[in-house]
């Protein structure tokens, strides 16, 4: 295989740069959905809004809507109590000087009136409301449009549309929206050595648990991957099922079978049969990972994962989900920061993803305690921990309170 026919060993921001390049160029097409199916996917363009919000000035508590002139500077006021007006009920009539009308939280605040007084600093007596603790103008009413003005932005492309994101757009009487279609994934493991858990294992195998590792980070974006049998290290079966999963997927996310063993069959076939973008980048774990286009084995996109479980999930939240979210158009995800709890000691030049355990102090400052089970291996510390720490490229030695970035699981 000649490496010299793409991009090897690169950095892995020239990693990234690679996937955003090719993602943009591979966007997903929109489709409109109703919205109450549209929780977590994102926003192909901006939504804007076309009323105020709130709509009419409205009583923020259940009491007496009144004047605030009317109230005594010094002691308690008496008001004639003239009607009341609930949320979504029937107008009350105006408010005359000397009035007030009872409210309940929500209902438009009755013209004349300009402040609401809470039910608990009243006394009712018949047809009069007796006002204990005077409140200041304007209070407990909400304005129409303090929240929204009319023609602001709600959403923009690229947002991730979230609970409370769609519960905006409700309130707006929207009812549906234009989004990029969610990418489909077909997952595969390789070796001859996997075993199925619940199955008995022979000498020398080990059970699947990636499939059951990216199924689950899939899904967790709210992704809906479809899981292939294991491939067997035979370069014939790899190239069939490949072929067949490349006409009918938008991604297609192998792991194992990507370095340069005897059995690591993938970067072969791909520079033979598609288009690879690069191979091997200066990460750890993940080394290995490669990134292609199907070419004859049709139009999906392949990225390759290492076969080390830590390997799987670093190149899964360092490559894997940045290219999902890019075919999406989703914007960038924010980027995360945090101190050292202890000193470490980097040896190696490739940058680094490290396992971590985030905790923050009585102080409000956020801190990440680095895992000395370090080996793309144990995926027990990476079960314990909740987040990946960014070292760069370069060997050096990490103070405890040196600040890093992080990025949570």
């Amino acid at each position: 295989m000649n490496a010299d026919a793409f991009p090897t060993r690169i950095a892995y921001a020239q990693a990234r740069d690679i996937l955003a390049r090719v993602a943009s160029e591979r966007r997903m097409p929109v489709e409109h959905l109703a919205l109450a199916r549209a929780h977590g996917r994102v926003l192909a363009g901006e939504t804007v809004a076309h009323m105020p919000m709130p709509a009419f000035d409205n009583s923020a508590m259940d009491g007496f809507a009144l004047r605030h002139a009317d109230l005594a500077t010094d002691g308690e006021t008496v008001l004639v109590l003239r009607g009341e007006q609930f949320a979504g009920g029937a107008i009350a009539p105006p408010v005359n000087p000397g009035e007030c009308v009872r409210i309940t939280t929500g209902a438009p605040l009755p013209e004349g009136t300009d402040t609401v007084v809470m039910k608990e600093d009243t006394a009712l007596e018949g047809d009069r409301v007796r006002i204990l603790h005077a409140p200041s103008a304007g209070r407990h009413v909400r304005r129409r449009g303090e929240d929204v003005g009319e023609g602001d932005l709600l959403a923009a492309a690229g947002d991730a549309l979230s609970p409370a994101r769609i519960a905006l757009l409700a309130s707006q009487g929207i009812a549906g929206v234009d989004v990029a279609r969610r990418p489909t994934v077909a997952v595969f493991s390789t070796g001859d050595e996997l075993v199925e858990p619940g199955l008995p294992l022979a000498h020398g195998q080990i059970y699947n648990s990636n499939r059951e590792l990216l199924m689950g980070l899939l899904r967790a974006d709210g992704l809906e991957p479809v899981a292939w049998p294991t491939l067997p290290d035979d370069p014939a079966a790899i190239e069939s099922a490949l072929r067949h999963a490349g006409e009918a997927f938008d991604l297609v996310l192998t792991c194992g079978g990507v370095s340069a063993g005897e059995k690591d069959h993938l970067p072969a076939l791909l520079q033979r049969r598609g288009r690879v973008h690069f191979w091997k980048v200066r990460m750890r774990p993940g080394m290995p990972a490669l990134f292609a286009d199907g070419g004859t084995l049709g139009p999906a996109l392949f990225l390759c994962l290492p076969g080390n479980p830590v390997s799987v999930l670093a190149t899964w939240l360092a490559l894997a989900r940045p290219l999902l979210d890019g075919l999406q158009g989703r914007v960038v995800r924010k980027s995360w920061r945090a101190r050292l709890s202890a000193p470490w000691r980097k040896a190696h030049e490739r940058l680094e993803f490290l396992r971590g355990r985030l905790a923050s102090d009585d102080g409000g400052m956020l801190h990440v305690e680095p895992d000395p089970a370090d080996g793309s291996h144990r995926m027990r510390a990476a079960a314990d921990a909740d987040a990946l720490i960014v070292l760069e490229e370069g060997a050096r030695d990490y103070p405890a309170g040196s600040v890093v970035e992080v990025v949570p699981y």
